[in-house]
């Protein structure tokens, strides 16, 4: 497991002194999930996807780099939940309704205002998921990705699993810069989730045979990450009722 920690973090620091090197994002990139330079564009391209098209409900990330995609999918009306950031709260997603908005789409979509405007749900409160939009580090054709290392994307697809609210034909997708996609091989774990749609502000690629975990696997879960996030420790508690 060690091994495999170190060699996704070897994966990570390659791409992100990459894109410091060719200025496809602002400084103080390592560590965070890049805010690169083209996000609208690689948004506009999800957004002329079927997939997009057929999806009502949409879950993204809260980081920068999905704003534009947050910010779409609100203008056209779906409905979107929204992970709390590093899932703290005790309800862990915040539902972000269209039809109820008091700013604007744009206003909206910026994570500190949607931690503000909108209403936090527990999961199980939660409608079914059509389309997952995530943000990664590095993503390779076969759709094998690397956050940032804290394992929430992961999380946060494990507990929706979980809950029932995503099956093998809902559509996960990520944004990135062309140059956050590798022809490596990536390293994976159990929990680790693949995704079906990769796009750029340049291009669309299509995975195959993407993998799914069937939920959370509580033996790779350290008990300090539990305890820090509330909707684990409540999950936790229910399985051992």
């Amino acid at each position: 497991m060690a091994d495999v920690d170190q060699a996704k973090q070897a994966a990570r620091e390659r791409v992100w002194a990459l894109l410091e090197r060719e200025h496809a994002v602002p400084p103080g990139v390592h560590g965070r999930i890049p805010s690169f330079y083209g996000a609208q564009q690689a948004a506009d391209r999800l957004a002329g996807l079927p997939q997009w098209h057929d999806a009502q409900v949409v879950k993204a990330v809260p980081d920068t780099a999905q704003e534009p995609v947050r910010a779409r999918a609100l203008r056209e009306g779906k409905l979107l939940y929204m992970a709390v950031p590093r899932l703290a709260g005790e309800q862990p997603f915040i539902l972000l309704d269209p039809a109820q908005l008091t700013v604007s789409p744009e206003e909206a979509a910026n994570r500190h205002t949607a931690t503000r405007i909108g209403r936090p749900v527990e999961v199980d409160a939660m409608r079914a998921v059509d389309l997952i939009v995530c943000g990664s580090v590095a993503v390779n054709r076969s759709g094998v990705r690397l956050g940032k290392g804290a394992g929430y994307s992961d999380i946060e697809v494990a507990l929706l699993q979980e809950a029932g609210l995503i099956n093998p034909d809902t559509v996960i997708a990520t944004t990135v810069h062309d140059l956050q996609v590798v022809d490596d091989e990536l390293p994976e774990t159990r929990h680790d989730f693949s995704v079906d749609l990769i796009t750029t502000p340049n291009t669309v690629i299509h995975c195959h045979t993407p993998r799914r975990p069937q939920g959370l696997h509580w033996d790779d879960l350290p008990a300090d990450k539990i305890a820090a996030i509330p909707a684990l420790a409540a999950r936790q508690r229910l399985t051992r009722q």
